[in-house]
């Protein structure tokens, strides 16, 4: 999760203390299972990516490379053998090399956590589900600024696209 999404004082951030610890429990389970954990991060390198998206969501705008806003907290960030997906769309799917990616290695499953519920969250699980991978949202690991627009999601994404879990639960 990238500042710019949990820095209360961003325009796209809100208060998710939380949600940040809840993702960083989850991170740990991965990396003591030796199962791959793939970041992504939404930036722009110029005013032609995405403009139609960053036109109905200007606040995007600050996401630009360098900015404090992409990058990730020490406590949760990427090791170096980790992979990081950059993308300019809410799915972490749509343009990028995540499907392939996991393909080569042989995944079967994404569990899907960050922010936000409403946009980031329901569009990755919904193309995760579309490249025909068993898809997880976990419940405890996803946020998002409006309380309601959160649980419709989730409601929505357990009805019809994913499994949601609480993140307890995943691993038993």
């Amino acid at each position: 999760m990238c500042r710019g999404f949990i820095d209360p004082s961003s325009p796209l951030g809100f208060e998710c203390d939380e949600l940040i610890e809840a993702n960083i429990r989850l991170v740990s389970k991965f990396r003591e299972k030796n199962l791959p954990v793939i970041f992504t991060t939404t930036l722009y390198r110029d005013e032609f990516e995405a403009s139609v998206f960053r036109s109905r969501l200007p606040d995007l705008n600050i996401l630009k490379p360098g900015s404090k806003e992409i990058s990730f907290l020490e406590t949760l960030s990427p090791n170096k053998d980790e992979k990081l997906i950059e993308k300019k769309f809410a799915s972490a799917f749509f343009e990028t090399s995540l499907a392939n990616h996991l393909n080569q290695i042989q995944v079967d499953s994404v569990i899907v956590s960050g922010v936000t519920t409403s946009g980031c969250v329901r569009a990755t699980a919904l193309d995760s589900l579309q490249n025909n991978f068993l898809t997880i949202v976990a419940e405890d690991c996803v946020g998002d600024r409006d309380l309601n627009a959160h649980q419709a999601n989730l409601f929505d994404l357990q009805a019809k696209y994913a499994d949601v879990l609480h993140s307890d639960t995943i691993f038993k």
